[in-house]
C-alpha cells in the first residue's frame, strides 16, 4: 500500500513539472510572438520614417530647384530690361545732343542776322552822316568842324525797374529781401561774388550790360518761385526772352564754378564726424549717408512720353503726371553729398541707383566697410542699408526699421526743404526737358549753400514730400549684406539703442 502511494505521489509530481514545463514554454512563446510583433512594428515605423525623410528631402531640392530657376529667370529679364533700357537712353542722349545742335545753329544764324543788320544801321547813319558833312562843306557856313552827334543805339523798350531797384537798396530790410530771394544779403553777395568772374558782360555801342548782381537776382527768384517768365520780367524790367537766357547761363555757372566747392563727396575727416554723428543718433556704426530719390513734375515732352509717364503719381492724384528723377545722398545736416539728376519718372529707385555715378563707385570699391542708408525702395548690397520688408517681423527687426527710418527721415526732409525753398520744382516748369539737368543741379547747390550758412526757411514754406516707394524686384543681392544687417539688428536691441515706440 505504501509503495503503491508512493508511486502515485510520484506520478503526480512529474506530471505538476511537465505542466510548469509547458507553462514556461507557452510563456516563452508568448513573450517571443511578442517581441516579435515589436520588432516588427517598429521596424515598420523606422522604415516609413526613412521614407518620409527621403520625401522631405525631394521636396526642399525641388523647390531648391525651382527658387533657383525662378531667381536665374529674374536676373535673365532684370538684365533684358537694362540692356533695353541701357539702348533707350543712348538713343535719347543722342537725340538731344541733335536737338541742341540744331539749336546751336539756329541761335548763330540769328545771332548773324542782328549782326548784319546792326552792321547796316550803322552803315546807313554813319553815310547820312558824310552826306551832311559834305553839305555843310559846301555851304561853308563856318570853317569849325561840325561837333560830333550821340552814338548809335539800339532801341530797347523801356521797362519799369522800381522793384529790383527797391530789393538792390541798402535800406530794403532783411526779412523782405529773405522772403524774395529764400537768402539774407550777405549770403546773395557772396554768391554774386563767386560768379562775378563768369557772368560779368561788358557794355558794348549798342546797349549796356545788365549787372552782375540783377543776373544773379533774375536766376534766383525765378527758382525760389517758380513764376512764369512773363512776370519774371515785369519785376526786374527785362525782356522775356533775356530773363530766359539769364536764368540758364546763371544756373550754368553755379554748376560749373560753385558746385565742385559746395556739393561733393566729403574728404576722410569730414567722414569721420558724419559717421559719429550718425551713430550717436541711431546707433547704427559706419554710416556716411541717407539716400532718397524724389520725383519734379514736367510738361509731357514730345518724344518718349512713356518713358517719363509717372504711374504712380497719376493714380494717387488722378491726374496724368510726368517727371524725372532727382537721387540724392545727404550727410546729417541735410547737406547734399551726391546728386543724380535726369533720369525718367517711369524707373523704380533701384534702376536710378544702378544709373548713377554712386553706383559706379561703390562697384570700384569706394564704399566699401561704410554704409548708405536707403528705404524700401532700394536693394540691400553690401554698401546699401535697407529695412526688412517682409510682411511678420520680430521685435529685433521692428527696432531696427525704426533707426533706418530715422536716418532715412534726414533725406526726405532735407529734400522738403529742398523744394519748399526752390518752389520751381514744385510744379511743371517751362525750361525745356535738355536744360532741366543743370537748373536742378543749382537748386541743390544753392541749398547747400543756405543750408551750410544757417539760412532757415520759413514755416509758410514747408512743403509736404509725398513719392512713392516700389520693393525692388531682387531686394536681397548680398548674403554678407544680410548677416551684417542682422548683427546690426540685434546689437542694437541688446545694447538698448532700439528704443521701444514700435511695441506701441
Amino acid at each position: 500500500m505504501n509503495e503503491n502511494k508512493q508511486q502515485q505521489q510520484q506520478q503526480q509530481r512529474k506530471r505538476r513539472r511537465r505542466d510548469d514545463t509547458d507553462d514556461s514554454v507557452r510563456i516563452a512563446d508568448a513573450e517571443e510572438d511578442e517581441k516579435k510583433v515589436k520588432t516588427k512594428g517598429l521596424n515598420e515605423i523606422i522604415t516609413s520614417l526613412i521614407l518620409l525623410e527621403d520625401h522631405e528631402k525631394n521636396d526642399l531640392e525641388e523647390t531648391e530647384k525651382a527658387n533657383q530657376d525662378e531667381k536665374l529667370q529674374l536676373e535673365d529679364n532684370h538684365t533684358k530690361r537694362t540692356r533695353a533700357m541701357m539702348d533707350y537712353y543712348s538713343k535719347l542722349q543722342d537725340f538731344h545732343k541733335d536737338a541742341e545742335r540744331v539749336e546751336g545753329t539756329r541761335k548763330r544764324k540769328a545771332k548773324a542776322n542782328a549782326f548784319a543788320a546792326t552792321a547796316m544801321a550803322i552803315g546807313a547813319a554813319a553815310a547820312n552822316g558824310e552826306d551832311s558833312v559834305s553839305g555843310d562843306k559846301n555851304a561853308a557856313v563856318n570853317d569849325k568842324p561840325p561837333a560830333a552827334g550821340p552814338q548809335r543805339r539800339l532801341w530797347v523798350k523801356n521797362r519799369s525797374k522800381d522793384w529790383w531797384d527797391q530789393c538792390n537798396s541798402p535800406d530794403f530790410p532783411e526779412e523782405e529781401f529773405k522772403k524774395a530771394f529764400r537768402m539774407g544779403k550777405d549770403t546773395f553777395d557772396m554768391i554774386c561774388n563767386e560768379l562775378s568772374s563768369v557772368v560779368a558782360k561788358e557794355n558794348t555801342m549798342l546797349r549796356d550790360a545788365v549787372p552782375v548782381r540783377q543776373r544773379v537776382a533774375v536766376c534766383i527768384w525765378r527758382l525760389a518761385t517758380g513764376e512764369p517768365l512773363r512776370l519774371v520780367s515785369k519785376k526786374f524790367g527785362l525782356g522775356i526772352s533775356t530773363c530766359h537766357k539769364l536764368v540758364l547761363e546763371v544756373c550754368s555757372a553755379i554748376r560749373n564754378v560753385l558746385m565742385p566747392k559746395y556739393l561733393r563727396w566729403p574728404e576722410e575727416e569730414s567722414v569721420r564726424r558724419i559717421k559719429e554723428e550718425f551713430e550717436s543718433m541711431s546707433g547704427i556704426p559706419n554710416v556716411v549717408g541717407s539716400m532718397y530719390t524724389t520725383h519734379i513734375p514736367i510738361i509731357a515732352p514730345k518724344i518718349s512720353v512713356a518713358a517719363y509717364f509717372n504711374r504712380r503719381h497719376t493714380e494717387r492724384n488722378q491726374k496724368t503726371s510726368y517727371s524725372i528723377t532727382v537721387q540724392g545722398v545727404v550727410d546729417p545736416r541735410g547737406v547734399f553729398t551726391d546728386v543724380c539728376i535726369g533720369y525718367p519718372g517711369s524707373m523704380p529707385d533701384d534702376q536710378v541707383l544702378e544709373k548713377s555715378t554712386l553706383f559706379q563707385r561703390a562697384n570700384a570699391g569706394f564704399y566699401q566697410g561704410v554704409w548708405i542708408v536707403g528705404g524700401s525702395g532700394y536693394p540691400l548690397m553690401d554698401w546699401v542699408l535697407v529695412p526688412y520688408t517682409q510682411q511678420h517681423l520680430t521685435w529685433t527687426q521692428h527696432a531696427f526699421n525704426e533707426k533706418i527710418g530715422e536716418i532715412q527721415g534726414i533725406a526726405k526732409e532735407s529734400f522738403a526743404r529742398l523744394k519748399g525753398r526752390w518752389a520751381c520744382l514744385q510744379k511743371r516748369t517751362e525750361v525745356k526737358l535738355q536744360d532741366l539737368p543743370v537748373v536742378l543741379g543749382a537748386c541743390c547747390v544753392l541749398h547747400n549753400i543756405c543750408e551750410l550758412r544757417n539760412e532757415d526757411l520759413d514755416a509758410s514754406m514747408k512743403f509736404e514730400l509725398v513719392d512713392d516707394e516700389m520693393v525692388p524686384e531682387i531686394g536681397l543681392r548680398s548674403a554678407n549684406a544680410m548677416k551684417a544687417r542682422d548683427a546690426i539688428a540685434h546689437n542694437l536691441l541688446h545694447h538698448n539703442h532700439a528704443g521701444t515706440s514700435f511695441l506701441s
